[in-house]
């Protein structure tokens, strides 16, 4: 069986996420895809806080096509940024009424490092690239996604469901349900605590899977440790969840977490 990879989070740091890519052999010298029929999945948050996006989403769109040519497979997810991006492009500062509060997607956008040079690439064409990614994913007993929340459940019982919902709404120019998927997207730390593994084991019952492997919380903030002081993703909530966003832009490592043979 191929073996199977995941990153999350680069947030627009080309180099590392291309250092840590080739680390795994998963690219070569010439960051050319060199991972034969592996899968790569990348978690979202490709943009935003960090100076090249634009060049990491380049780097992804260009190892889909080469990955799919080699037998492999690379497989990018809707993150929480994507979704920021994407507001502020078709709706900007447009106020919005959102569930009894006035809301823009600039202001968001510009609050969580949105970067101009981003924006001034995001065309039709990426627009519409971007807008269609899924939001979740099945390799085997792993259950992929973003976001470490069952907020993904509000779009569908089936992750077929789930991705046709959430890209039906990114389709239209209904600015509330906008909101609702990326404050959606933006919940967190709901597999951590106590009642992590109900919420887990919900969500893996209803999509499928044994194990969810997600990005969005940092490492460190989520087990309040310092941002350099960990080299490998997180196994947590008796073992049905992987945290694998290092927190790049925090000045943590970025992570390429080996899932199966």
């Amino acid at each position: 069986m191929p073996a199977t990879f995941a990153t999350s989070d680069p947030h627009g740091h080309l180099s590392e996420l291309t250092s840590a890519l080739r680390a795994a052999g998963l690219l070569d010298e010439g960051s050319r895809w060199a991972g034969g029929d592996a899968r790569l999945w990348v978690l979202g948050d490709l943009l935003d806080r960090g100076p090249d996006g634009l060049g990491v989403i380049g780097l992804v769109r260009r190892l889909v096509e080469e990955a799919a040519a080699a037998g492999g497979a690379v497989l990018p997810v809707l993150g929480n940024h994507e979704v920021i991006a994407l507001g502020m492009r078709r709706f900007g500062s447009a106020p919005i009424v959102h569930r009894g509060v006035v809301r823009t997607f600039e202001s968001i956008w510009a609050r969580n490092g949105g970067q101009v040079a981003d924006q001034a690439g995001i065309d039709d064409e990426l627009f519409a690239w971007l807008a269609g990614l899924p939001a979740v994913g099945l390799d085997g007993e792993h259950l992929l996604m973003h976001s470490d929340t069952t907020e993904y459940l509000q779009w569908g019982s089936s992750i077929e469901a789930v991705n046709e919902g959430v890209r039906t709404i990114l389709a239209d120019d209904d600015p509330v349900a906008w909101f609702d998927v990326l404050v959606g997207l933006a919940q967190r730390h709901e597999y951590a605590g106590s009642a992590g593994p109900l919420a887990a084991r919900r969500l893996l019952r209803t999509l499928g899977g044994e194990r969810i492997v997600h990005g969005h919380s940092i490492i460190g903030d989520l087990f309040g440790e310092r941002f350099d002081s960990y080299d490998e993703p997180r196994r947590y909530c008796e073992g049905l969840a992987l945290d694998i966003d290092g927190g790049i832009y925090e000045g943590g490592p970025c992570l390429v977490a080996r899932l199966s043979d």
